[in-house]
């Protein structure tokens, strides 16, 4: 940055990003002066290197906020039916967890069973095995289905995981 640079000449950008060309080291820092800016080195390994007139600071500002921003953090969702669930409500369940894989989090579908249910698991494996279905295009299956005592889970994790 300014008096740190030794090598000339220089290819030369401008405050506004327009191209100089390659002119010496001294007029370049002239020109930074005048405009009341900083000349940044900003490709050292280049030759002849590249220089721009900007302000540092600022420039050292937007560098530090774009680090701060938090990469997404991927969740796990939960999303509860039961054996009794009538098909709007299972619908309405199936576009929340494609809302939240194309939000890149997982989901945990959970179908609990209640007192009598439990002798009808084939109707929660159907409501599983039709959620699953609509979800195949958006999905994949990370923990296939099973019985932890009243409750029938599978996870899904979204299709584009990096």
């Amino acid at each position: 940055m300014n008096d740190q640079i030794r090598i000339s000449p220089i290819r030369l950008i401008g405050a506004e990003g327009e191209q100089h060309g390659i002119v010496p080291t001294f007029q370049a820092m002239e020109m930074a002066r005048e405009a009341g800016l900083d000349l940044v080195e900003v490709a050292a390994q280049e030759r002849p290197p590249v220089c721009k007139i900007m302000d540092y600071g600022k420039f050292k500002y937007a560098q530090s906020k774009k680090a701060a921003q938090k990469t997404h953090q991927q969740k796990l969702k939960e999303l509860r039916v039961r054996p009794k669930t009538g098909q709007h409500d299972i619908d309405t369940r199936v576009n929340q967890a494609k809302h939240f894989l194309e939000h890149n989090d997982k989901v945990l579908i959970k179908v609990q069973f209640r007192g009598r249910e439990m002798q009808h698991i084939e109707e929660g494996k159907r409501i599983m095995s039709n959620m699953l279905e609509q979800l195949h295009d958006f999905c994949k299956v990370e923990k296939t289905p099973s019985m932890e005592g009243r409750m029938m889970t599978v996870l899904l994790a979204p299709k584009g995981n990096k």
